[in-house]
């Protein structure tokens, strides 16, 4: 084993949003803590979250109304101990980020709140329309500053190590392996605590609000490393992404809707209120299916969202950045509507854990949207999941810092010596092309029995062409990135053909109704 690409710490941490910055700050001051990024520390999910955090701040608003209207959007599905746990915990989740200096709203001296849709009171604290990116700069800065903590951006998540696999027991997470791409080697991490907190799998879709780093890598990984997976057919659809030919990902938030923002069709005709009495606020797989029916009845490549009737004043403070985005691209929103198309936003499944973030694994936590905690059932309501990252975050730390482990142990450094460069790269950019086409078509916003065999099949073929071109060459982080992709789109799969009924974000046009029982799909390796 080669010293010189070992790298020991007390916890490996994959992933450098809010879920995983948080947990390195918990425990960093007491263990030794790496962060492992496979881009810079700021281009994950959480940076582009414009909407808020979800939290009962309100005196005139209650836990129990937010727990209710959480197991509303998660028809029936949602965790009752998972959700209690992450609404009673939010509001300390907002005084820790208040106390780093995140600068929220304010409005005579108190948090400005905002409502989303499916809220049933204004309880979503924001930073005007760019939460996300306020608190993960904070959080950044505040990880750069602290001593335990390093930061290792560029660094792939390759595949965890196993007692297991290297034939021990009892089994535990023993560590991983990453591409360093600056140095193009793959090093050899060990820890006695793993936490995943890689984000989504939105890049397994043709359309996405999601970065280009949202490929499950941690839900693959896990997957591999013998872990369950649960609610995989649970893609939460935003409905307003906006339709513009050179811009992609850029999501026109749901708070646009939450202050009176309307859905026309071209010629001026409001829509929603034909599709749901909740008309706009309706939750998100609600307006997403309206907006695609809408769309294929009519023929359209897009509708419109118009807030033009609110003063041009309070659109510019409440949503300046969306303001400046559209503006650059020649729409001005205070005058006129934005084109906007459904697109895939967030993975509501993931993998299994328990309230403190451990999964089936010993020494492996999950936290984010990497995680099934349970929280979310069959539909994420708007603005939960910053703050189950946050929740999470801190419970896995907790859990960790109560059950101390002995240091690392011996694990074999990476074996590349019997591979080769890639002479046909082609070979990938087809493939994630035709995975992202074919999911987009065949497992979309409404399915079907004979769209999910069809892509059932092409993703058996492409796995085994992928694991073919896995184990002759070199890895590479698109080659690494696909191949979670196209497990992640097979657990997809899977767990929709395993779903005989519709139930919030999965919609069959085989099984168009509800069953009585709410059960979630749990797939085991």
């Amino acid at each position: 084993m080669s010293q010189a690409q070992t790298h020991d710490f007390d916890v490996l941490i994959v992933g450098s949003g809010l879920a995983g910055l948080s947990a390195a700050l918990h425990l960093a001051p007491t263990h030794r803590v790496a962060i492992l990024t496979k881009r810079s520390a700021s281009d994950g999910s959480s940076g582009w979250a414009q909407g808020g955090i979800a939290a009962v701040t309100d005196p005139s608003d209650s836990f129990e109304s937010h727990v209710n209207d959480t197991f509303i959007a998660g028809a029936g599905l949602s965790d009752p101990a998972a959700t209690r746990f992450v609404v009673e915990h939010a509001p300390e989740s907002v005084e820790w980020l208040r106390q780093l200096g995140v600068p929220f709203s304010q409005e005579d001296g108190h948090l400005h709140l905002t409502r989303e849709g499916g809220h049933s009171a204004r309880r979503i604290v924001h930073v005007t329309d760019a939460t996300g990116a306020a608190v993960q700069r904070t959080l950044i800065e505040r990880v750069r500053r602290t001593p335990n903590i390093t930061l290792l951006e560029h660094h792939v998540l390759v595949d965890l190590i196993t007692a297991g696999k290297l034939g021990r027991e009892p089994n535990r997470c023993l560590g991983l392996y990453a591409l360093d791409e600056a140095t193009d080697e793959v090093l050899t991490f060990r820890a006695p605590h793993t936490i995943l907190a890689t984000g989504g799998a939105g890049k397994v879709y043709l359309y996405t609000t999601n970065p280009d780093t949202a490929t499950g890598d941690g839900i693959a990984v896990a997957w591999r490393a013998g872990c369950r997976v649960t609610n995989m057919e649970f893609i939460q659809f935003h409905p307003t992404c906006l339709y513009h030919p050179h811009v992609k990902n850029f999501l026109i938030s749901e708070a646009v809707r939450g202050e009176g923002g309307r859905l026309l069709l071209p010629d001026g005709t409001r829509f929603m209120p034909a599709h749901d009495p909740r008309a706009e606020l309706a939750p998100r797989d609600v307006v997403a299916r309206a907006i695609d029916f809408e769309m294929k009845k009519h023929g359209l490549d897009c509708v419109h969202l118009d807030i033009s009737h609110q003063p041009a004043a309070f659109i510019k403070e409440h949503f300046p950045n969306i303001y400046a985005r559209c503006l650059e691209l020649g729409i001005d929103i205070t005058r006129e509507p934005i084109p906007v198309v459904p697109a895939a936003h967030y993975t509501c499944g993931g993998i299994h854990t328990d309230l403190s973030g451990r999964t089936d694994l010993p020494g492996l936590h999950a936290i984010g949207e990497t995680a099934y905690t349970g929280l979310h059932g069959a539909n994420r309501l708007a603005s939960n999941s910053l703050v189950e990252c946050m929740v999470f975050a801190r419970s896995a730390a907790t859990d960790i810092l109560a059950h101390p482990q002995p240091g690392p142990a011996p694990v074999p450094a990476w074996d590349d010596s019997r591979v080769t460069d890639a002479d046909e790269l082609v070979v990938v950019s087809h493939n994630w092309d035709e995975l992202r086409r074919f999911m987009w078509d065949y497992v979309g916003i409404v399915r079907t029995n004979k769209r999910l065999d069809r892509a059932g099949h092409r993703i058996k073929l492409l796995q085994e062409e992928i694991q073919e071109f896995y184990g002759a060459f070199h890895v590479t982080r698109d080659l690494l990135e696909l191949r979670n992709l196209v497990t992640v789109a097979d657990l997809i799969v899977r767990s929709a053909q395993a779903r005989h009924e519709s139930r919030g974000i999965h919609y069959s046009l085989d099984y168009p109704h509800m069953l009585d029982v709410a059960l979630p799909t749990i797939l085991r390796p």
